[in-house]
């Protein structure tokens, strides 16, 4: 300022000076009219001075107050700072997104909205999230923070752990090798496998499969070692499913009162193992088990130099269930379908994926070690006890690589989602277009893997069926004019420090209305996350939901 003024104040003094041989003020001098005195000189800097003070204070009004130092990542609202805004504050990392087409403009900020909505609900430092249409990519876009000490934001090519996504990615490598005839899926896994131990339950030799395992109903157990907790918790779901189980026909009515009795004696033996744990120092409800956070081997740090190796974890377990009875979700039952691939295959686990995620162009999604430099991947967090983010604990997944072990980004999720959903669809349009490359899986093979199996459950969707790595929910409708329900397949993932989710809701085809269309059809909708214990499955499908609404508008 004080710059400013003395410069007109120069200006003003030597009136031959280069700044007023032009405008008014130098058509004024060569009119030889009197020379304008200090009054004037001052009226100008006084001007100047309060136009820059003006904005100045509208400059730090519209500046974002620092948040307190345990507050993960404040940020603004979508009417504060539009989302083409293309200047990153440091308190609100965005970034900026390449102009959206037109047509899905409402689905991305009311998508927007919603994840904004989740990240600051749970906290988490950051998000990615990725959507294809039709086959095309038409939005990503990062929120936060990739990694918060060094104020790096998430952008889409942002490199998280996808956790239990890697099981879906592990089925196409099953799923190949079944289709070259090179794995049976209903024979013992000791024939490929023969260092896996033959079992009994109850004292009856049992045998299990690939299938089994590939649907978590092989009895194998997941992080939780105590076979009673478990047992435990499986009885009282089931006891709490039967309670909240409408009944509304007479005869349902009849048996209700029939059961009065039996459902006593339930109530009463609940309440007395109630007791008898807390009589034990136990969990006060029966079925209350660890969460998986808070078991020991999912921070294990120890490397391992093969899936074979891997086994010994749990090989020399017993069963929980008998296999095929009852559905118990199992990461290590993964680690031995990566043994099997192995063997089957005939290259080590790694190897083979590696050729898989060269054939569906996934070239950023590779096992997670601590050694290579991996650019872009995130940090991820968690909050202690006092409710403070802080990074996690060094964890090495070299156990689990197939059942929760990889790294990858929103873009490659989108591609692998629309490979399977063009398997899945191509053969009704083979009629309409001979011209079609084939799938990279078959469309009978893609059929099986997307159908519900019996006795499975789909945690992160009630109205769901485990099917063969992915949960599937089938299209129903009880009531005319009411709720639909969709059909779609997804898959979520949980893992130390990071959260995710891989979601297909394929378009409902007229088969008789598809002669100007391909393959792939439907919303493909990715979502990552380096915050653990965050579900993302609902948010998915209400994403999916409002771009679908944008194309059929």
């Amino acid at each position: 300022m004080y710059r400013l003024l003395s410069a007109v104040t120069a200006g003003a003094a030597t009136p031959r000076g280069r700044g007023w041989g032009c405008g008014r003020r130098g058509a004024h001098w060569r009119a030889r009219l009197p020379p304008l005195g200090h009054g004037w000189i001052g009226g100008l800097g006084l001007g100047l001075g309060l136009a820059l003070g003006v904005k100045l204070a509208g400059g730090l009004r519209g500046a974002a107050p620092a948040p307190p130092p345990a507050a993960p990542d404040p940020e603004p609202s979508p009417q504060a700072e539009p989302p083409q805004e293309l200047s990153v504050t440091p308190w609100s990392p965005q970034t900026p997104a390449p102009p959206p087409s037109r047509c899905y403009a409402r689905a991305i900020e009311n998508s927007r909205d919603l994840l904004h909505r989740i990240k600051d609900e749970v906290g988490a430092p950051g998000i990615v999230v990725g959507v294809s249409v039709d086959g095309k990519e038409v939005w990503s876009e990062g929120l936060g923070y990739a990694d918060v000490e060094n104020r790096v934001p998430c952008k889409p090519e942002t490199v998280m752990r996808i956790a239990s996504i890697s099981k879906s990615l592990t089925m196409v490598a099953l799923a190949k090798l079944w289709e070259a005839g090179k794995l049976d899926l209903d024979i013992p896994v000791q024939h490929y496998v023969p260092e896996f131990p033959e079992k009994e339950y109850e004292g009856e030799k049992v045998s299990v499969t690939t299938r089994l395992l590939i649907s978590h109903l092989s009895g194998i157990r997941h992080y939780e070692k105590d076979i009673k907790k478990v047992k435990e918790e499986k009885a009282y779901k089931a006891l709490k499913m039967l309670k909240e189980t409408t009944m509304t026909s007479d005869q349902e009515k009849e048996l209700k009162e029939k059961g009065g009795k039996s459902n006593e004696k339930i109530d009463f033996a609940k309440a007395k193992t109630e007791q008898d744990n807390e009589a034990k120092g136990r969990n006060s409800k029966p079925g209350k088990k660890k969460n998986d956070f808070e078991q020991g081997e999912l921070y294990l740090k120890e490397k391992f130099e093969n899936s074979i190796d891997s086994l010994r974890l749990f090989k020399n377990d017993p069963l929980f269930f008998k296999p095929g009875s009852q559905f118990l979700y199992s990461t290590f039952g993964y680690t031995l379908l990566a043994a099997i691939v192995e063997r089957a295959s005939g290259y080590k686990y790694l190897d083979y994926m590696q050729k898989i995620f060269h054939d569906l162009d996934m070239l950023t999604t590779v096992q997670e070690e601590n050694e290579p430099v991996i650019y872009n991947r995130a940090r991820f967090y968690v909050y202690n006890k006092k409710r403070r983010l802080v990074n996690t604990p060094y964890v090495d997944n070299s156990y689990k690589w197939a059942g929760g072990g990889f790294l990858s980004t929103v873009g490659d999720l989108l591609k692998f989602g629309n490979a399977m959903l063009y398997g899945y669809q191509v053969g009704l349009f083979k009629n309409t277009n001979e011209n079609l490359l084939p799938g990279y899986l078959k469309p009978e093979t893609m059929v099986m893997i997307w159908t519900p199996v019996p006795n499975t459950e789909m945690s992160w969707d009630k109205e769901g069926k485990y099917a063969m790595a992915w949960g599937v929910v089938e299209k129903k409708q009880t009531y005319g004019s009411c709720r639909k329900q969709r059909h779609y397949a997804s898959h979520t993932g949980g893992a130390v420090g990071a959260s995710s989710v891989l979601l297909v809701l394929p378009e409902e085809l007229d088969p008789e209305a598809i002669n100007n269309k391909v393959p792939p059809r439907g919303i493909i909708v990715s979502i990552i996350c380096n915050m653990q214990s965050v579900g993302l499955n609902n948010t998915a499908l209400k994403i999916a939901l409002e771009f679908e609404k944008d194309r059929s508008d």
